[in-house]
């Protein structure tokens, strides 16, 4: 039973602190749209994803006025298209035209994003994988809506250095294909290591085939919110810290849960999972950074960083957790630079590079994400920050990610505007020496030992 004070409390969170639910992201199963002609595909992929979601923003604004919650976005995800596209696609432009589609049917249904434009080649590419990767930049400078992503690796196999090697390729490409629009193309694909199937965030979202046929999967917010509570205790020990946290992390999870449950029933598709991240924005006290910084940073990059994010990032699991019965997704703290206010200023103080950054993807999630850097980055020295990246996910069990944007025309200290939830960004340097020789060796790298669990 909710009593008076939650409810008081709850209002407090929303109107002064923050608290949103960031996305309902509806994933729909396409594996039985796969038809051997390519207009046959193209038709039963949009009147599927209109049939299952075409009351999804109308039930997500519903909820949103009749429990005063602000519900920021709905989202799509689809089945990775690699495998729809199998035997109709004969070449890129083939898939490009199913990225059109899927950009008309979100669109037409009223979505921001649709992700699933995807390919998950840890282990090999078939020969649609590869027409897909390489049909990216010319999908997504066409698009609108769409967002792409690549799995390349896993604890289970190892690292395909043969995809990483040709994503670097594919990010220059993209960048150079929306370089009129500051190379956006690349905040809308993301390179992973351990993608899970049930992520409810863009750009990494797609529907795993082992899902149901539809599902609602729900990721809550709430820095803001963890940032006043920490104020109320400031100068207290860590255990005092650790309470606070949990505590905050179980309040913002149990309103995910409700509007998901809500969504659910009303939609008539089934509950998948809350993803308990801590999601910036790029609005003033709406920062991670801003949380470390509470935490006793000076500035987020300082010594401590890692151990602050690593405490900040298991007390929000043990906190969500207990206030939802399926939990998934990438369930922790979200560092994109030009996403978090706080971010961006530690990088333009000096305290952030992209190597601490990599340090700090050790212990949260998910990875590099949405970083600018200078628009004649190599895709050599690319693909070796995606390696360095999926490297840290393969050992350590969990998702990385890499979300860089080479920005053709800007250089170190220039600062690029991407507009609404994506925020700006200072470009940041990169390390200049040569890893072309590594990157080009070909092949995969093997599983970690601690893989072999069978």
């Amino acid at each position: 039973m909710i009593n008076l004070f939650e409810v008081v409390e709850t209002n407090k969170m929303i109107e002064q602190e923050n608290l949103d639910v960031r996305t309902i992201t509806m994933g729909i199963n396409l594996l039985d749209c796969a038809d051997a002609d390519l207009e046959a595909t193209k038709n039963k992929i949009y009147e599927k994803i209109l049939s299952y979601a075409q009351n999804l923003v109308s039930t997500g604004e519903e909820i949103s006025k009749e429990f005063g919650i602000p519900i920021v976005n709905k989202r799509i995800s689809v089945t990775p298209i690699a495998l729809v596209g199998g035997s109709c696609c004969k070449s890129s432009d083939d898939y490009v035209e199913i990225a059109k589609t899927l950009d008309r049917a979100a669109k037409d249904v009223g979505v921001n994003f649709l992700g699933g434009y995807s390919a998950i080649v840890s282990k090999g590419m078939t020969r649609s994988d590869e027409l897909l990767i390489r049909s990216i930049p010319k999908a997504l400078s066409e698009t609108e809506r769409i967002c792409s992503s690549v799995n390349v690796g896993s604890t289970k196999t190892g690292i395909n250095m043969d995809a990483v090697k040709l994503l670097g390729e594919v990010i220059r490409e993209t960048a150079e294909y929306t370089k009129e629009n500051d190379s956006l193309g690349c905040a809308k694909l993301v390179v992973l290591c351990n993608a899970p199937d049930d992520n409810p965030f863009m750009a990494g979202a797609f529907h795993g085939v082992s899902e149901d046929d539809a599902v609602i999967n729900v990721g809550v917010s709430g820095p803001g919110v963890v940032k006043y509570a920490l104020e109320q205790v400031r100068g207290a020990n860590f255990e005092v810290l650790c309470e606070t946290i949990k505590k905050t992390a179980f309040k913002i999870t149990r309103v995910g849960q409700l509007v998901a449950q809500e969504a659910s029933k009303r939609l008539g598709v089934p509950f998948g999972i809350i993803d308990l991240s801590l999601a910036p924005t790029p609005a003033v006290g709406d920062s991670v950074a801003e949380i470390l910084e509470e935490i006793g940073l000076e500035k987020v990059g300082a010594p401590g960083t890692t151990a602050a994010l690593a405490m900040l990032n298991d007390q929000v699991k043990k906190g969500g957790v207990m206030a939802s019965s399926y939990v998934g997704g990438l369930s922790g703290a979200f560092i994109p630079v030009s996403e978090d206010q706080g971010m961006i200023d530690a990088v333009k103080a000096g305290s952030l590079t992209i190597e601490k950054l990599e340090a700090m993807t050790c212990v949260c999630s998910v990875g590099l994400d949405m970083i600018a850097v200078p628009g004649d980055t190599m895709a050599s020295t690319i693909s070796g920050i995606i390696a360095d990246e999926a490297a840290i996910g393969m050992i350590n069990q969990k998702t990385t990610a890499v979300r860089i944007i080479p920005v053709i025309g800007k250089n170190v200290g220039d600062t690029v505007m991407f507009g609404g939830l994506l925020g700006y960004a200072p470009v940041m340097p990169v390390n200049a020496f040569d890893c072309s020789a590594f990157v080009n060796r070909g092949g995969r790298i093997p599983a970690p030992i601690h893989s072999f669990k069978n």
